[in-house]
């Protein structure tokens, strides 16, 4: 796994987005990235639909921002809060994730599954990847898998890990090419 390449991606807090100052990670995002050697779409942001939901100029301009740096946009959370039909094509967004929630229930829940394959059918539809958020266990990674879920996030792969561990793991080898959920 070392030396190919792959995503990060990073939880951005709401108040971060909506607060009237600049966003600390956009003053020294595009310099950093270069000096890394990061190449544009190995970032991904996440985001609430709460973010989307005040509509800006201020958040409007951060998310800009962002994409011009190259970062990717995830709706983070997607199906639990007011979700718009338009904010994944108004704000340019990369990715939906597919909250826990739906994903937890799958096995018990027929309710949970038919909302998580219809955000999937719809996020393929308008030309968007979908992450399954907290898979846990290898039915649930099945199901999306069958489903058409492109990627998958959660305990089923691997526990939360700090950055030198994260480091240890690629470097031992421990985590193989990714597959799609």
């Amino acid at each position: 796994m070392l030396g190919q390449p792959f995503q990060i991606s990073v939880n951005r807090s709401p108040v971060e987005f909506m607060s009237k100052g600049p966003m600390k990670m956009l003053d020294t995002l595009g310099t950093h990235l270069s000096a890394l050697g990061v190449v544009r779409n190995d970032i991904s942001v996440e985001i609430t639909e709460g973010v989307l939901l005040s509509n800006s100029p201020c958040v409007m301009a951060k998310l800009e921002s962002l994409r011009e740096a190259g970062v990717q946009l995830a709706i983070d959370d997607f199906g639990t809060g007011y979700s718009s039909m338009t904010y994944p094509k108004k704000f340019h967004v990369n990715y939906l994730k597919i909250d826990q929630s739906f994903v937890r229930d799958m096995p018990t829940s027929a309710d949970s599954r038919t909302i998580a394959e219809t955000i999937i059918m719809m996020a393929h539809k308008l030309g968007l990847k979908v992450i399954a958020e907290d898979v846990e266990t290898v039915q649930q990674r099945d199901w999306l898998k069958a489903a058409g879920c492109d990627y998958a996030q959660g305990y089923f792969f691997s526990k939360a890990v700090s950055a030198p561990d994260f480091e240890k793991l690629l470097t031992a080898g421990k985590f193989q090419q990714p597959v799609p959920a």
